[in-house]
């Protein structure tokens, strides 16, 4: 099987590679013609460490006829790499958002459904057996009674390059996700949201965020998407999420604490994450057919899940543009 790993934009599509080359049946395929000035030969540095084939170009990399694609490019690149891939005839492995807008999402989609090939939003929380386990406990209401609000956060650090800024979208994708998932996919009604880039200096690099969602059967999620100082290892630790209910709650961490400390070798805080290898549950769940990125739990998202998070998320950046709030709107044609 071979499958390639179309650009080096996202931070996880070092980690995919990895994991691929080590995955024994699959032909690895490196793609990474965007490099930024910075660190033009990144992606060409991955595929000779692994021993990779490395491609100069997306035409030399779909000449090469993969089985399946990794798509971790920049959001704007994504829909011309998913439908791509999808004339390939390419199976797709897509990271969230699947694109810059829920009508692009929709396209992306609805070129895969026409081909006749999977499009699996990658979403690793999603995958975690822990999150199996809250969604079902919850699903059944013995635990903590109906649902009422969900509180939660996601404080990765910031990117770098032209999606900086794009906090809303970067950090709250992952919790709108695991939200989509508990719900069962009920649509969002009205969506309120605020930022500021007072910590980057300007609002044109937003720093913090906040959302509040209420979806179609009263639940309201209040999500905290604010960027995460660098060099503070405890915001790479993934989305928390507290589900409240009549009862009671239950609290989820996506990648607990596992091991903190001082690391006197670097001087700064030491932190080992715990939960598994959530990317390579869901890169094995990709490659064994298993299309709706769940990892074998349980749903994880489909396409149809990450347009719902698209137009929340479309709807929170026009809020905080206008400090009103906002119902999302339905992608033409969807």
């Amino acid at each position: 099987m071979r499958v390639a790993v179309l650009s080096f934009a996202h931070e996880r599509a070092a980690t995919y590679a990895r994991l691929l080359a080590a995955t024994p049946g699959v032909e690895l395929v490196i793609a990474d013609p965007d490099g930024p000035p910075q660190d033009p030969a990144r992606g060409r540095a991955v595929a000779r460490e692994l021993g990779a084939a490395y491609a100069e170009g997306w035409d030399e990399a779909f000449a090469l006829r993969p089985d399946a694609v990794v798509v971790t490019s920049g959001l704007a690149r994504r829909r011309d790499l998913v439908e791509r891939a999808a004339g390939a005839g390419a199976h797709v492995l897509c990271e969230q958002p699947l694109a810059a807008t829920a009508t692009d999402a929709l396209a992306m989609v609805r070129a895969c459904e026409e081909a006749g090939v999977r499009l699996t939003p990658a979403s690793p929380e999603c995958s975690s057996p822990a999150f199996a386990a809250v969604r079902e406990g919850l699903a059944a209401g013995t635990a903590i009674g109906r649902l009422t609000t969900v509180h939660g956060a996601c404080n990765a650090p910031a990117a770098e390059g032209p999606e900086a800024g794009a906090v809303l979208a970067a950090n709250a994708a992952s919790l709108l996700a695991l939200v989509d998932a508990v719900l069962g996919g009920q649509p969002a009604e009205r969506v309120y949201a605020q930022s500021n880039g007072l910590l980057s200096g300007g609002q044109d690099v937003q720093s913090a965020a906040l959302m509040t969602v209420r979806y179609a059967d009263g639940t309201v999620a209040s999500l905290d998407c604010s960027r995460g100082l660098a060099g503070n290892p405890s915001g790479a630790g993934g989305p928390a999420l507290t589900f409240v209910g009549e009862r009671g709650s239950v609290d989820f961490t996506a990648r607990p604490r596992l091991i903190g400390g001082f690391d006197s070798a670097t001087g700064a805080e030491r932190w080992e994450p715990g939960g598994g290898d959530l990317e390579a549950r869901v890169l094995g769940a990709f490659l064994a057919g298993d299309g709706d990125g769940g990892g074998g739990d349980g749903p994880g998202p489909d396409g149809a899940a990450a347009v719902r998070t698209l137009r929340i998320i479309e709807a929170a950046i026009e809020s905080s543009r206008t400090g009103r709030p906002v119902e999302p709107a339905a992608p033409a044609g969807a």
